[in-house]
């Protein structure tokens, strides 16, 4: 496996991109790319030459997260103004604008089936009195591919799993000692939890069974962003040294180091599956640099 470099764009923001995901394709079009910035836009990008489709305002301080719904129709994005905006991807009208004070969204996720409200409980040990274990910051959450298992990374290191159908939770899964800054479970098999963390490693857990199963090493400080590929072969990572790893998920090992870009790397993504006459194949990573790099993935 490998990862070829197709395209850059620079100066595709005018200020850092902290976020990028995929739009899935519909009946109608490709997937597209979705990144925000602090510049306080969103802007859609083709899949294959990175030509700018569209961009969206609305914020009135940098975006940090963007999401899209399963169905391709529907994005929603996310500020450090503490407001969440979502829209209609293909006429960019506004559906709802959700206010989520008194803190930031950092990350967000699409369920197909419900919205609820989950309160992240201390790790056994802590004392009533530790303040760290109240309320804890979360940084990034991910939905099992099977619907039912919500992982959340909080920014003391620990991951949270619920049973949201029950609003229920099940249990932690620690072994970093950093915050955790991005979560990603795999899409063959529902069990298995990546995460990214400040402390440079990747954890991969068994999230069912509360056990780490492996700690991988190779970047040099925070690990911002991780994402899996659709074959369930690999992971990629993006980080703030600068560069964007491979990680062979037999071998739990960096395979391949890109450094296309000339600052922190704050998110990779996968293109999903599906479209017609498309490639699966494609990696995206954007960059305090303000560019935005494609990666042919074999």
């Amino acid at each position: 496996m490998k990862l070829a470099g197709l395209k850059s764009v620079e100066n595709a923001h005018d200020d850092s991109v902290w976020a990028a995901t995929w739009v899935p394709a519909t009946d109608d079009r490709p997937a597209l790319l979705l990144t925000g910035s602090l510049d306080e836009t969103v802007r859609l990008w083709r899949p294959d030459d990175l030509t700018s489709v569209a961009t969206s305002t609305g914020h009135s301080l940098g975006v940090v997260s963007v999401a899209a719904h399963p169905s391709g129709v529907i994005a929603a994005s996310a500020s450090l103004d503490s407001f969440v905006r979502v829209f209609d991807v293909d006429h960019n009208n506004t559906i709802a604008t959700l206010e989520a004070p008194p803190s930031e969204v950092w990350q967000m996720q699409f369920d197909p089936k419900l919205i609820t409200s989950l309160s992240i409980p201390r790790p056994e040990g802590l004392k009533p009195s530790d303040k760290s274990g109240n309320k804890k910051f979360v940084l990034s959450v991910a939905w099992s591919p099977d619907g039912k298992p919500l992982a959340c990374g909080s920014i003391d290191g620990t991951i949270s799993i619920f049973d949201v159908s029950r609003a229920k939770f099940l249990h932690h899964l620690e072994g970093h000692c950093m915050p955790v800054r991005s979560l990603v479970y795999s899409p063959i098999d529902p069990r298995i939890l990546f995460s990214a963390s400040d402390d440079s490693h990747v954890h991969m857990y068994d999230a069912e069974g509360k056990s780490l199963i492996s700690a991988m090493s190779g970047h040099a400080s925070w690990v911002l962003s991780v994402d899996a590929s659709p074959d369930g072969a690999a992971i990629a990572t993006g980080s703030s040294d600068r560069s964007v790893k491979l990680w062979d998920l037999k071998m739990r090992a960096a395979v391949q180091t890109l450094s296309n870009h000339v600052d922190p790397v704050w998110a990779v993504a996968f293109r999903p599956p599906g479209g017609t006459g498309m490639r699966a194949g494609r990696l995206a990573s954007v960059s305090d640099d303000k560019s935005i790099s494609l990666y042919d993935y074999s």
